[in-house]
């Protein structure tokens, strides 16, 4: 015998048919719709609750011609048990999703993800083909602490405290050009509109045109106009189409550099802050999320080896 029988009451349930069949027809107020809902007939519906209300000795619903409108007792017992069920389900879910394909999910930036990440994911998928990747790409703070991130690539100077935090690179920024536009010395500057695009976390070492110049130790030019984009990704974009010159991070316009749909004209080339690789430190590290963080390292000494 079960010893929690010696401690709890055991339970005097109705029929769980009787409750679901409650459940919906409060929820659609109806009689009919919870038929339709549940794939029974009418006639049946109406069976299992009035045996609900015999079995509890109370009247559940106000039975109209069109409609069934839950009494003072019904109104206490459906919200009881449209939860229970809700919790049925999401946990029902849940375990059908263990026996899925196992999958990692990785936050980062809207630029890094469509711009570093991205092109990288074919490798990802070579060398482990039983693990679905998936990306999240978000510029806002996200909760790292919740279960649905399992590693997370900032952007910033650290520490991260109740995160393992390991330094990826450190960023690297340069005027670049589409060729076509025959930008090749800073005096072509005062010609073609400069790039810019919103910084989304203020820090003074975020590169600009203007930290540009200073750096460049040439004064700064009156181009003939300024574009100016929120997201990273557009200004890359522009730059890309001939739409001027951008400062722009080298480690994300890698593949248009080296396909020649963009240049680096010349100098000098400035540092932005590290990119670190954060898992949260009291959670195990799972064979998911050590796949992806060794993944990351080999792109990573994969760029270093080409610099």
């Amino acid at each position: 015998m079960n010893k929690y029988h010696l401690y709890e009451p055991m339970r005097q349930l109705p029929p769980l048919s009787a409750l679901r069949a409650f459940e919906a027809a409060a929820r659609f107020g109806s009689f009919k719709q919870a038929a339709i809902d549940l794939a029974v007939t009418p006639t049946a519906i109406s069976h299992q609750i009035r045996s609900l209300e015999d079995h509890t000795g109370l009247v559940l619903f106000e039975r109209r011609t069109r409609q069934v409108i839950l009494t003072e007792a019904g109104q206490l017992l459906y919200p009881v048990l449209r939860e229970g069920f809700d919790s049925f389900a999401a946990a029902l879910d849940r375990l059908r999703k263990t026996k899925l394909r196992p999958t990692v999910t990785i936050t980062a930036t809207t630029a890094f993800t469509a711009k570093w990440l991205v092109p990288k994911v074919t490798r990802f998928q070579a060398l482990h083909p039983d693990i679905d990747l998936h990306l999240h790409a978000s510029d806002a703070a996200v909760d790292l602490e919740s279960n649905a991130i399992d590693l997370a690539i900032r952007y910033g100077r650290g520490p991260y405290p109740g995160f393992r935090a390991e330094a990826m690179f450190t960023d690297r920024f340069a005027p670049v050009v589409n060729p076509h536009l025959g930008v090749r010395t800073p005096d072509d500057l005062d010609r073609v509109p400069l790039i810019h695009f919103e910084w989304h976390r203020s820090d003074p070492v975020n590169p600009t045109w203007a930290g540009w110049f200073r750096a460049a130790g040439v004064i700064a030019h009156d181009p003939r106009s300024q574009l100016r984009f929120s997201d990273e990704s557009h200004a890359i974009q522009a730059a890309v189409a001939g739409q001027g010159v951008a400062l722009l991070s080298l480690s994300l316009v890698e593949d248009e550099l080296m396909a020649g749909r963009l240049i680096q004209p010349f100098g000098p080339v400035v540092e932005g802050l590290t990119y670190h690789m954060l898992t949260v430190a009291d959670r195990p590290m799972s064979h998911v999320i050590t796949a992806a963080a060794d993944w990351l390292r080999a792109e990573i000494d994969g760029v270093r080896s080409t610099e």
